[in-house]
């Protein structure tokens, strides 16, 4: 196997050996601690522009399953301690260092990850590089950073049936979304018309569209300046739910303020609390940014905080008929506790003055 080598912006070096695609990739380094789901993370169109990095050790054991894809890949590179390349499951298709091959996506295994991730947690994210051989310029590296994401990762207008009877039509603004979201609303009942991100409010409207969707997506939410402005035009006119970017751009439409995590969260392990009733729900997250709650004070009502860093994981906003969190409930590959956030969608759309979640 082809040696690589994972080169970190601040001049670290971990030697390894070659997966994936041949070639060399930049990205900003970030790490998720799932246990299960690397298909699920990989296919994650919210990893648009960023090395991934699996802090558990043994990954691709259960080879590759389509089915389970949450959409496109647009990472920039896969790190693992161990890659299987003998995949035992009856539903696995192939071996995952296939499907990198077959993506061009560039990869390194036989690395310290342990190591890596701690030096991200208490340096922060970084960027890196995996090369075939070590550079001795490094600015290249430190000059890169994650821009236009959503432009790369949202995807073109279509159409999801309702599973069953139609009960509500969803539009949902495109930023990079997760299949599994599209597929939570349709098994409840909701036809779902997908939109690229930058469609003008009036178009949205023009649907006659029961409920508002803003989707999950990558980079950093402040950047998406013309999406922000078609949110704020679209607030207070019908039920809106917003996830992870989606969270974000709601509250900078409402005029709140954004900031960079220090390393983020990102996993199917993530502790949220719930502020009305102080219940705590284990959740799948992926995202780099979070919104200032203090920016929010007078404009939007915290409802959930991250019980490790309290930084801000949902917003209510009563008055303007919208919700939002910053994880996932649709949390394919799990843990699945917070599906009832769409029940609770959906009960807008049915005409609950404002569902409380």
């Amino acid at each position: 196997m082809e040696k690589a080598y994972l080169v970190l912006s601040n001049g670290l070096v971990f030697p390894g050996r070659r997966i994936g695609a041949p070639g060399e990739s930049t990205g900003e380094l970030v790490f998720t601690t799932g246990m299960t789901g690397y298909l699920e993370t990989l296919t994650d169109p919210s990893y648009a522009g960023q090395i991934i990095l699996q802090t558990f050790p043994l990954i691709g054991n259960y080879g590759l399953i389509p089915a389970d894809f949450e959409g496109d890949s647009f990472a920039r590179g896969y790190v693992v301690r161990e890659l299987c390349d003998r995949p035992s499951n009856f539903r696995s298709a192939a071996c995952l260092d296939d499907y990198l091959k077959e993506r061009g996506i560039p990869g390194v295994c036989g690395v310290d990850t342990r190591a890596i991730t701690r030096l991200l947690r208490e340096e922060g994210v970084m960027n890196a590089r995996i090369c075939r051989s070590v550079p001795d310029d490094l600015s290249a590296i430190r000059a890169y950073r994650v821009a236009h994401a959503v432009a790369l990762a949202g995807g073109g207008r279509r159409e999801l049936p309702a599973q069953g009877e139609e009960r509500f039509h969803v539009a949902l603004l495109d930023y990079g979304a997760k299949r599994s979201i599209l597929e939570s609303l349709a098994s409840r009942g909701c036809r779902v018309t997908v939109l690229p991100h930058d469609t003008p409010a009036e178009e949205v409207l023009a649907l006659h569209p029961d409920g508002l969707m803003l989707s999950n997506g990558p980079g950093d939410p402040a950047e998406n300046s013309y999406e922000i402005a078609q949110i704020r035009r679209l607030l207070g006119k019908l039920p809106i739910f917003g996830i992870c970017l989606g969270h974000q751009l709601a509250a900078l439409a409402a005029g709140g303020e954004t900031v960079k995590l220090k390393y983020g969260h990102r996993g199917a392990n993530q502790p949220v609390r719930r502020l009305s009733d102080g219940r705590c729900f284990i959740t799948s997250q992926n995202h780099g940014y979070a919104v200032r709650s203090e920016s929010m004070a007078g404009r939007a009502k915290l409802s959930f905080v991250n019980a490790n860093d309290l930084s801000c994981e949902g917003l209510d906003y009563p008055a303007l008929g919208c919700f939002t969190v910053q994880f996932h409930p649709e949390a394919h590959a799990g843990p699945r506790d917070c599906g009832f956030l769409f029940d609770r969608f959906l009960a807008m759309m049915g005409g609950e003055a404002y569902a409380q979640g």
